[in-house]
């Protein structure tokens, strides 16, 4: 299927070819008719795009503050490097759309194959979306009216929170797309409506919904005419609808507004404001997002898990609703709107001629003749290089690690990534172009039968891991799995026993847990200057892990299984490893009231030595992430965040070590080995009795925070 992207890197628009997503259990899959512009945030991402770096720094200060902060923990290099892999990774462009449902999850219930919806999806031939961003079309509405469903949606959420009464007045405070269908509301409502804007086109158009305007384009003060407007009562509510840096449209909003008024920002604007205004008013200010309570949830988008009208009566999905209803009785229309109706495959020409002026895009797809499922595209046939043997292997998850680490390392070292799936498929269709793999899809379960694969690399979110590097293994393919191999000690034993049945059904297998630390050149020097000590070591790593928000799917114990689970498992790793012995006693601890990604860990050894793993989100993003210190006999080892090695006590004593400006933290050695090895059949760099042991250790750890 066709979607249509934005780079941000350089602001180029383009129209790739997808594959069909799979739905997951509380999501539906909509066959697109047709879908709207967002002209205002869809022209802010092409204009940006094309902007300088140095353009892009200024309109978003917070980032280069972040930026800052990473070079300083992290080094220039390193830095440079994630920023323009982010910026090189293209998005996808909308989020307002109608089409016909297709194939609905296991869990969705109110949809059905067949239904025309409005959905929140973007501009593509195929879209999937959570049934909680989703509405039925009442019949009678037009596909154009209910491509805008999302938009307006977005209007709607700022109006209520406005909370106009009949007879009020209300001022909107920018009149492009979303706040001329704000007028339009405001006037179903009974309200009378003042509308500002600079174009006289957009007063024009709001003067034909019944609202009075001010003209900034001739300079007329809004102040003066809202006051006049009111019957110098003042405005009762003012919506700004507006996309500027400026000040100015909170400011006026102040000033016209009565005592007591209400601001609702549901654009963007300065936020500065004059303290006196507010105060003397005793002014109210809210912020307006999106289309309504349950967007940016992943509980309600991810999981379905909406919320119970008694107490949350208008949801994302529920405004979605309530619009389409408006647009069926007559109250709202757009079809006046919609200056040009333009095929998908013209958009990407056409998102070039986007200016301040443009009001109404429509996208229109064609009949479609797109097979469901379609799980795998077939690109262009690619030929092994010649020379010695060629792993061909099978990547299954396309998400930031993917491209940015593990797939670019993958070619690198030798081997061929021949094939690409991700429940999305964008993700896919995006590395497998970057890497030039012959095909890719969403069907992880032919990817894992595939013959002409030797291995697959597992890069998905940890609760998927255990199951499919079992599923691989029987397969007979070798496996490469990120940290964590599992959640559970019941899902590592299922792991060792489909290892046990590959090894005795196909031969020996590799099965090699993504435990990089082992392999940075500042862990390799370390061990080797400990290996003739045989005192037992105690051993302090510090992780300033940063904060993740509490929604994350790291933190689901399903999805994610927490932060220990999904990352501490490193440490516990490295730690071993540098005692070189498996632990026999783990115990932790955790800072009260937070998410349980601030513990402490203290590892035994038999040999003596101890290890205490700190991992804490508590802490300042500017302090480097990772720090070990390694005491042993009378001698210190620290390694600073993988840049800047020191020891003291060793003879002949190594001279001082500057940061280096390139964290290593043995990506490039561990699939190197990884590769090797598929290529010579030699030992798995990483014996996998000590994964298993790691894994082990750390589950203890988890489950004895429950204790």
């Amino acid at each position: 299927m066709k979607q249509l992207l934005q780079r941000l890197d350089t602001g180029a628009t383009e129209i790739v070819d997808v594959p069909v997503p799979t739905p997951g259990p509380h999501q539906i899959l909509v066959r697109t008719r047709a879908s709207a512009v967002s002209v205002g945030t869809e022209r802010m991402l092409v204009s940006f795009g094309r902007s300088s770096l140095l353009a892009k720094a200024r309109q978003q200060p917070h980032r280069v503050r972040e930026v800052l902060d990473k070079v300083r923990a992290d080094g220039l290099l390193t830095t440079l490097e994630a920023v323009r892999s982010k910026l090189a990774t293209p998005i996808p462009l909308g989020y307002s759309n109608v089409g016909d449902v297709v194939a609905v999850g296991a869990r969705v219930q109110g949809f059905e194959v067949g239904d025309r919806v409005a959905t929140a999806g973007g501009h593509a031939e195929v879209v999937c979306v959570p049934h909680t961003l989703a509405a039925k079309v009442p019949e009678g509405v037009s596909d154009a009216n209910a491509a805008f469903c999302t938009i307006g949606s977005i209007a709607l959420q700022g109006v209520r929170l406005a909370a106009p009464q009949a007879g009020e007045t209300i001022a909107v405070v920018g009149l492009g797309l979303i706040g001329l269908i704000a007028v339009q509301l405001l006037r179903a409502a009974g309200c009378r409506v003042l509308g500002i804007d600079f174009q006289s086109d957009r007063l024009r158009r709001a003067m034909e919904a019944g609202a009075e305007t001010v003209d900034l384009g001739k300079g007329e003060d809004p102040v003066a005419k809202a006051w006049r407007y009111s019957r110098d009562r003042g405005i009762d509510a003012v919506i700004i609808c507006t996309s500027t840096d400026s000040n100015d449209p909170l400011k006026s909003a102040a000033r016209m507004s009565r005592k007591r008024g209400r601001i609702v920002l549901v654009g963007t604007a300065g936020l500065t404001i004059d303290r006196a205004d507010f105060y003397e008013k005793e002014l109210s200010f809210q912020v307006s997002c999106s289309y309504g309570p349950g967007r940016y949830d992943p509980a309600y988008e991810e999981r379905g898990q909406d919320y119970p009208p008694a107490f949350v009566r208008w949801t994302a999905a529920r405004n979605m609703e309530a619009f389409l209803d408006l647009v069926a009785d007559g109250r709202v229309d757009f079809e006046a709107m919609v200056e040009r109706r333009i095929p998908l495959g013209e958009a990407a020409q056409a998102y070039g001629t986007i200016d301040k002026s443009t009001l109404g895009l429509l996208l229109e797809y064609a009949p479609q003749t797109v097979d469901l499922p379609r799980p795998t595209i077939i690109r262009r046939p690619a030929s092994p290089p010649s020379g010695k043997p060629v792993p061909s292997i099978g990547v299954i998850g396309a998400g930031n690690y993917a491209s940015r680490v593990l797939v670019p390392l993958l070619r690198s070292a030798g081997a061929r990534v021949t094939a690409v799936a991700s429940r999305g498929g964008l993700s896919a269709a995006l590395l497998a172009r970057a890497q030039d793999a012959d095909r890719f899809g969403t069907d992880e379960k032919s990817l894992i039968e595939s013959p002409d694969l030797d291995a697959v690399v597992i890069l998905t979110r940890h609760g998927t891991h255990a199951d499919l590097a079992s599923r691989a293994l029987l397969a007979g393919k070798h496996v490469f799995v990120e940290k964590p191999l599992a959640l559970a000690a019941e899902e590592l034993d299922r792991v060792v026993e489909a290892y046990k049945a590959a090894c005795g059904k196909f031969g020996e297998r590799l099965l090699v847990v993504g435990f990089n630390r082992r392999f940075a050149p500042d862990v390799i020097r370390a061990k080797r200057m400990l290996s003739t000590i045989a005192a037992p070591k105690a051993i302090v790593i510090t992780v300033n892990a940063g904060e993740i928000p509490a929604q994350s799917w790291v933190h689901d114990p399903a999805d994610g299984g927490g932060r220990l689970l999904g990352e501490g498992c490193h440490f516990v790793d490295l730690a071993c490893h540098l005692v070189g012995a498996k632990p026999t006693s783990v115990r932790s601890v955790c800072l009260a009231h937070v998410t349980r990604d601030t513990v402490a860990v203290a590892m035994e050894f038999a040999d003596g030595s101890i290890a205490s793993i700190q991992y804490f989100s508590n802490g300042h993003k500017a302090v480097p992430k990772e720090k070990i210190s390694i005491f042993c006999a009378g001698r210190t080892i620290e390694i600073d965040n993988f840049r800047a090695f020191r020891s003291w006590g060793f003879s002949p004593q190594p001279r001082a070590w500057l940061p280096r400006l390139l964290q290593d933290k043995g990506h490039r050695a561990l699939v190197t080995a990884f590769v090797e090895a598929l290529r010579t059949g030699a030992p798995s760099p990483i014996p996998l009795d000590a994964s298993m042991a790691s894994t082990r250790a750390t589950i203890d750890a988890a489950l004895a925070l429950e204790s």
